[in-house]
């Protein structure tokens, strides 16, 4: 993402794990947030770290203080392993959060499938108390099954679509979300990648991120 980033080899249960981490620019004395991990698309259709809507959603939670590690799943460039459809993919993110934050604040993001692998890491992890924010995009609800949102994470989860995606139709996410009262940000016109409008969503997640709640 730019020349301060750290790439780094973690282990999962396949093997090796290549992610990349950039930390915030900080005054003397200040300490990040914590560590926000952000997981990439589907591996089987081009999805890695270096997507451009995941490195977006790394370039909000660097400016808001958050150290950010994104990595590339099992069977993805350096990446050891073979694809499974989410379920060894959720172990490896587990992994990546005990080794890059063993303790501390953390904050979860994911796009596509990322969100949807992303999901059942909240929803493993919010028992703990660590979890600060959630961002889940584009989210593979028509797809594969989302996790429910924990009822106490509404507050602290930001859910974006696109109102044109045609990946995952809105109407997929819409059904998700509408059994929890879990509120949606659509954006106008948005596809599924947010051609042309990275910026605003970069706003969004920035807005959520420096949210009280």
């Amino acid at each position: 993402m730019n020349s301060q980033t750290e790439r780094l080899t973690l282990t999962g249960t396949a093997g090796a794990i290549e992610a990349l981490r950039d930390a915030p620019q900080l005054v003397e004395g200040q300490s990040p947030k914590g560590v926000a991990i952000i997981a990439h698309p589907h591996p089987l259709f081009g999805g890695t770290m270096d997507n451009k809507v995941v490195q977006t959603l790394a370039r909000a939670f660097v400016q808001c203080g958050y150290t950010v590690v994104r990595f590339n799943f099992r069977g993805v460039g350096a990446s050891a392993g073979e694809y499974d459809a989410g379920k060894a993919e959720l172990q490896d993110l587990l992994a990546v959060v005990q080794q890059v934050a063993p303790e501390g604040p953390v904050a979860l993001a994911g796009f596509s499938f990322g969100a949807f692998v992303t999901s059942h890491a909240l929803a493993q992890l919010w028992g703990t108390g660590r979890v600060q924010k959630a961002v889940l995009v584009g989210t593979a609800a028509s797809r594969f099954e989302v996790a429910p949102v924990p009822a106490e994470a509404h507050d602290q989860t930001l859910v974006i679509h696109g109102e044109a995606d045609d990946t995952v139709e809105l109407s997929a996410v819409m059904d998700w979300a509408r059994p929890q009262i879990l509120p949606v940000t659509v954006v106008p016109g948005g596809g599924h990648f947010f051609h042309g409008q990275l910026p605003l969503l970069k706003g969004l997640v920035v807005r959520h991120l420096q949210s009280a709640a």
